[in-house]
């Protein structure tokens, strides 16, 4: 009989391989397992969007974006994913923040936990656009994609959910692409791929 754990696994213990990779020197995209994340579907019961809402303000002092987009709040970041509905993304911490998320919108709202369920892809650097425009069609130009535009989309046949972070301290973009864990290692190699003519460094991290 096999041996089972509950431990929590990353997808990608065996696809990810920390360091810089591609051209010698440079490093033109940093792309970045984002791991114990909290990834929670919101979805507004029928007539209750307005309460929704004001739960979310109430608990995250933002609310919901009502078109695709993010919202970046106390704790957490608030993410389009449909109509009247939105994923809460937090560090997981010590799991005390589902049981909160839970109670503030008891009877307003259904909630599906995907915290083992995504992965978390973080791609940034001076040519991390570049790299994205390989494998995804949406205009990320910065008077289409800025800061805080988010979209659900397909990438090589996968459902992604793609938010444009703050930019860096550099300046620069940061995306977050957040997939289905079967699709995980799949996907982290086709944009490995894609970002080695640039320099890839690799690295996996604790959400904070």
């Amino acid at each position: 009989m096999a041996d089972f754990s509950w431990e929590r696994q990353s997808p990608l213990d065996k696809a990810l391989v920390a360091g810089v990779h591609g051209v010698d020197g440079q490093t033109g995209v940093t792309l970045t397992e984002i791991r114990s994340i909290l990834l929670v579907q919101v979805m507004a019961r029928r007539g209750k969007t307005a309460e929704t809402a004001k739960a979310a303000r109430k608990l995250f002092g933002v609310e919901p974006p009502a078109a695709p987009g993010a919202a970046f709040g106390n704790g957490a970041t608030l993410i389009w994913s449909g109509p009247d509905q939105f994923l809460v993304f937090a560090p997981y911490g010590d799991g005390s923040q589902f049981g909160r998320i839970t109670e503030a919108f008891a009877g307003i709202a259904s909630l599906s936990d995907q915290s083992d369920g995504r992965s978390l892809l973080r791609i940034s650097g001076s040519c991390a656009t570049q790299a994205m425009a390989k494998f995804t069609s949406l205009d990320l130009h910065d008077d289409v994609f800025a800061v805080n535009a988010a979209a659900t989309t397909s990438v090589d046949h996968t459902a992604v959910n793609i938010w444009r972070d703050a930019d860096s301290t550099e300046g620069l973009p940061v995306y977050n692409l957040a997939v289905f864990t079967s699709f995980a290692d799949s996907l982290y190699r086709m944009i490995a791929d894609s970002s080695l003519e640039y320099g890839l460094r690799a690295a996996s991290i604790e959400a904070a």
